[in-house]
């Protein structure tokens, strides 16, 4: 999720490089949404296993209410901090990043799958055993990657 500042505008999006597509969303490189509202912040960020977990997780968001949104965001960033220093490897993590829905209770890991019609606060959640980098992930080659 970006913002414009604390409790302002939000964006959520999906990309398969985080650091490339928030870049062109800071820089202003693509027109729309965030370029008309200044929405340049990265306040929250989610990864997942596949693209196809990861796009049911944004459409499933982009269905919460705000306050829930907001929520998501002060659980692991409560001052907001732009996590661009973060995922540029410029500054050491100063929040734990969210996990894909992850809810664990000692070794075992249990994730909610996702399914097309859910939508639920629960959707767009998958099984994963290890935690995962999206800064690893292939180019989407595209401008418009994220969604």
């Amino acid at each position: 999720m970006l913002a414009s500042g604390q409790n302002g505008t939000l964006y959520i999006g999906v990309t398969s490089d985080l650091i490339k597509r928030v870049w062109q969303h800071r820089e202003s490189v693509v027109d729309g949404f965030t370029k008309k509202y200044s929405v340049k912040i990265l306040v929250w960020y989610e990864q997942h296993e596949t693209m196809d977990s990861a796009i049911c997780k944004e459409k499933a968001m982009k269905k919460w209410l705000r306050k829930w949104k907001l929520a998501t965001i002060e659980k692991t960033n409560p001052h907001w901090l732009d996590l661009w220093p973060e995922i540029t490897g410029e500054a050491p993590s100063p929040i734990i990043p969210a996990y894909a829905g992850i809810q664990s209770s000692g070794k075992n890991t249990y994730v909610a799958p996702c399914h097309p019609r859910e939508s639920g606060r629960n959707a767009g959640t998958q099984q994963t055993d290890n935690d995962l980098d999206s800064r690893l992930r292939g180019n989407d080659g595209s401008l418009g990657g994220a969604r």
